[in-house]
């Protein structure tokens, strides 16, 4: 018993040693950003250089100096501290994300993209790894690697924002409008409010125009599977709703009838959570709201404002439902056949 006693006392002791250690890191950190903020970034390189005398490995204080150097476009003394990292066996995403942005800042396109591979090798699931290895591959207009690597990052990590942005503006120009519609629905419910958000509204309102111009819709889809080809059936079967033209208007009533269909024919079959979160809010009377919100803007600037002083009710009540429900998509709900 004594010797029970004697190593939860021994580990007691450690994990008070361990916190004072991350209080210690988390205040120099603290200085440091205040710095930043202030753009006095030898002052931050200073109190980091101080920190780190007492512990010249400690990979917290080893990246708020290396991203210093980065803001301080001190990229060669970025690159100094940051290279080590890849090698670390404690590295983390955030590591890897530094590290990658100085090679970019230095044009060091082999090294970065060495650098992607093997940072996804070690986090397969990160999305915001996938993100920018996409972005970089689309940089050097590796276009078609950079849809897959986007399309895995959804499938793997379907939260993060990004994936989708860059996946909604591809698939917008491509031949599969069924998936810039949908990716970049999903985006705007994760990122809610950002000049991205804006740009990826304004795409829905043409993309629902280049999905409606022919009036057989199917007719210049591409590399459609079983969850594209559902969608589109009942787009063609409601698309009298958009006959007199894309208006916020009949863009809600066309989604509020495919809604309803898709939850009557194909919604046991793919569970979906954008289309959950839409039939929720038909049901719950929020609907017209919620297609406001996302296309009033698009059509003219301001007109999501005129509409929410008219609906002041209704849209208050849209407002504290989108404020406090988290749009969160599960893992199992990917679709798009294409991903590797």
């Amino acid at each position: 018993m004594k010797k029970f006693l004697l190593i939860l006392v021994v580990f007691a002791l450690a994990q008070d040693a361990i916190s004072q250690v991350e209080d210690k890191v988390r205040k120099i950190q603290e200085t440091a950003k205040g710095f930043v903020r202030e753009g006095d970034f030898n002052n931050a390189v200073l109190v980091l250089n101080r920190g780190l005398q007492g512990d010249n490995n400690n990979l917290e204080l080893l990246k708020e100096l290396a991203f210093t150097f980065y803001l301080k476009q001190d990229y060669v003394r970025a690159l100094e501290v940051a290279k080590p990292f890849a090698d670390r066996e404690d590295v983390d995403v955030q590591a890897y994300q530094i590290l990658a942005m100085i090679y970019k800042a230095l044009e060091e396109r082999k090294d970065s993209e060495k650098l992607y591979k093997a940072a996804l090798k070690k986090f397969p699931n990160s999305g915001a790894l996938h993100n920018e290895y996409g972005e970089m591959l689309w940089a050097k207009k590796d276009f078609s690697d950079a849809i897959k690597v986007w399309e895995n990052g959804i499938a793997v990590d379907p939260n993060t924002a990004g994936n989708y942005y860059n996946a909604a503006k591809y698939y917008y120009f491509s031949s599969e409008k069924v998936w810039g519609l949908i990716y970049g629905e999903i985006f705007i419910n994760i990122e809610s409010y950002s000049p991205r958000t804006t740009e990826i509204k304004k795409l829905l309102v043409d993309g629902y125009k280049k999905l409606f111009i022919d009036a057989d819709i199917s007719k210049n889809q591409s590399n459609k599977n079983e969850f594209a080809n559902a969608y589109l059936d009942l787009m063609k079967k409601n698309a009298i709703s958009v006959s007199t033209g894309i208006t916020v208007e009949n863009l809600t009533t066309l989604r509020a009838r495919f809604i309803n269909d898709w939850y009557a024919k194909n919604a046991a079959r793919f569970p979906f959570r954008l289309f959950e979160h839409q039939d929720q809010l038909v049901k719950l009377g929020l609907f017209d709201a919620y297609n406001q919100w996302i296309f009033a803007d698009a059509f003219k600037e301001g007109s999501y404002k005129s509409w929410a002083v008219a609906h002041d009710s209704v849209n208050n009540e849209f407002e504290r439902l989108r404020q406090n429900r988290l749009f969160k998509v599960p893992a199992s709900q990917f679709y798009h056949s294409e991903a590797r």
